[in-house]
């Protein structure tokens, strides 16, 4: 089914009676006294619960490299029944119907850009967000795929190495260009000094491999989000000239094996409609795990993204 079909009638679905109210107490800012609970409430892991997995170990509970504040919403014994994300981005992981329907209200008011999540669960956030939340200006289909071992190693490795401060300014002119091809926003001409902060840190953190030859990069992948078992990846990239030429196979199974080497699942996001890469991926091994949905919202008023 097309995904605006799919949003269309996730729209449609009333909410129940029994979940209509949920009184203002029940959903709170998350305080770094509750890191522990809060990483106790995520497990198992999932991938949707990496990326808050991922931010909190990185960055704390209250951080503004968060982009947005981490919330929770307890039952009437104080239990956890979800905990949220709710900022540039939007990130739930709700446990009940109850939840999901008081992240969705106070998310109404955030500033947000993009929500995000397996379908089924982006569907129903959306069924409470939808009436008084931001407009959708761009939906995106994906496909979560994910290796493990074993893996097939390259007979010849690819030299890769950690990206380091000099790469920098390649590293962002790419990281925007891929970012601007699925969001339809530049993140150099809406926040440069902030992108720029960002892809820095992520660079100090030994997080985004490269393999530079004569002074030409070849590849990169950046490692988003690393959990008990999981390691996320994202911004895959191949240069254009050493495309179909075994380059970007060969540094997929470097990156692979060195990296499996500490984690068992290596996993990433494809765009559904991008053809060339899925096939990629399924050549260095990947499988698909399952599928996403992404929604890239319209700025409010005198805001932009």
């Amino acid at each position: 089914m097309p995904q605006s079909v799919r949003l269309e009638k996730a729209a449609t679905v009333e909410t129940p009676i029994s979940t209509a109210y949920v009184p203002s107490s029940s959903v709170q800012p998350l305080r770094e006294a509750h890191k522990q609970e809060v990483l106790a409430f995520l497990l198992p892991l999932s991938v949707d619960t990496i990326v808050l997995w991922g931010l909190i170990c990185d960055n704390g509970m209250e951080s503004p490299l968060n982009r947005g504040t981490l919330y929770a919403c307890r039952d009437a014994e104080g239990r956890l029944e979800g905990v949220a994300l709710i900022g540039h981005a939007m990130v739930v992981e709700a446990r009940t119907e109850r939840a999901c329907a008081a992240f969705a209200r106070l998310a109404r008011d955030a500033r947000a850009h993009i929500i995000l999540g397996v379908t089924e669960k982006v569907e129903n956030f959306w069924s409470h967000y939808e009436q008084g939340g931001q407009q959708p200006r761009r939906f995106c289909s994906e496909l979560l795929l994910e290796q493990r071992w074993p893996i097939e190693i390259s007979t010849e490795p690819a030299p890769l190495r950690l990206a380091t401060v000099d790469d920098l300014e390649e590293l962002a002119a790419i990281n925007a260009a891929m970012a601007c091809d699925e969001s339809g926003v530049n993140p150099l001409e809406v926040d440069p000094e902030g992108f720029r902060a960002r892809l820095a840190r992520r660079i100090e953190m030994g997080r985004i491999w490269v393999w530079v030859e004569s002074g030409r990069l070849i590849f990169k992948a950046d490692v988003m989000a690393e959990a008990p078992g999981y390691i996320y990846l994202e911004g895959v990239y191949v240069s254009p000239g050493a495309r179909r030429q075994g380059c970007g196979l060969r540094a997929m199974s470097q990156l692979s094996s060195v990296l499996l080497a500490r984690t068992e699942t290596l996993c990433l996001l494809v765009n559904e409609q991008n053809k060339d890469a899925q096939a990629f991926f399924f050549k260095a091994g990947y499988k698909l795990r399952s599928r996403y949905d992404t929604i890239f919202l319209q700025p409010r008023a005198g805001e932009t993204n």
